[in-house]
């Protein structure tokens, strides 16, 4: 998980949140921690194929974010996240972490990068286009 700073310039990991429970359990603790950290919205990384297909797991993630809208009532958005695991294994190497050190951050680096990328489109289309 990762939650932007208030102006909503720059990403920041907070955790991992193992998801273990089930979906009902997984969005209930989802919805706790929002409201906890106050975010206005949700954004939730969507896991394409490399030709932009969906798979089957990106039809469950849209259920899992239907779920988790209507529990939180907050506007939850689906972002590409093709790749960002990837990313964020090279970052934490550039980074001098060892491989086998990764794990434990991987998927927080990951949604980082996610909200990031959201925000920086979200940014670029409010100017216009315009960087």
């Amino acid at each position: 998980m990762a939650v932007s700073d208030e102006l909503g310039l720059t990403a920041q990991p907070v955790m991992t949140l193992e998801r273990k429970r089930g979906r009902n359990e997984d969005a209930r603790s989802l919805a706790r921690l929002a409201k906890r950290l106050g975010v206005a919205g949700i954004v939730v990384g969507l896991p394409l194929n490399m030709d932009g297909t969906e798979s089957a797991q990106a039809a469950r993630t849209r259920v899992f974010a239907e779920a988790l809208g209507e529990r939180t009532g907050l506007p939850v958005e689906l972002w590409d996240e093709r790749l960002t695991t990837e990313e964020a294994h090279q970052i934490l190497y550039e980074a001098g972490h060892a491989r086998q050190e990764h794990r434990k951050v991987v998927d927080q680096v990951a949604a980082t990068l996610i909200l990031q990328s959201y925000m920086d489109e979200q940014r670029k289309k409010a100017s216009g286009g315009a960087e």
